[in-house]
């Protein structure tokens, strides 16, 4: 099966999965990644820190408006990166269309990436290196 499109999710759709989004959409132009949140600030824009990080990466999250997770984005994804074990658990639960194709966005580390909400700058900059390392993994496993 090929990847066409690829759908991001954290829980509140402001901070991480708006950078993994973002950071994917620059390498791999040729994917239709989009993002949402289990309990998404609707219509929030990405977190202030989050978008200062992401200049540090060139990339512009402005764009960004937070949207909620639902049946048809599940259903209509090829792939989900999720932030957490927990978070792919909850989605294969609640929609079992997902099992066998969400994964953690830090599969391929064995890694979760924590949520930087309302923390320091530090810990943004920290999730953003992990989120773009772990971009880089999918990005060798997403192309052919």
């Amino acid at each position: 099966m090929q990847i066409k499109n690829v759908l991001v999710v954290c829980v509140g759709n402001i901070c991480r999965s708006p950078m993994a989004e973002y950071f994917l959409k620059k390498q791999s132009p040729h994917l239709n990644v989009s993002s949402a949140g289990i309990s998404a600030l609707v219509g929030y824009p990405a977190d202030d820190k989050a978008q200062h990080t992401a200049k540090r990466f060139d990339v512009d999250l402005s764009p960004h408006s937070a949207r909620q997770l639902n049946a048809s984005l599940v259903a209509d994804a090829d792939i989900i990166l999720v932030m957490s074990s927990r978070q792919q658990k909850h989605i294969e639960q609640t929609w079992p269309v997902a099992k066998g194709k969400t994964f953690r966005l830090g599969h391929w580390q064995n890694a979760n990436v924590s949520d930087p909400f309302r923390k320091d700058q530090k810990t943004f900059d920290e999730a953003a290196n992990l989120i773009a390392s772990c971009v880089n993994d999918w990005n060798k496993n997403l192309t052919n």
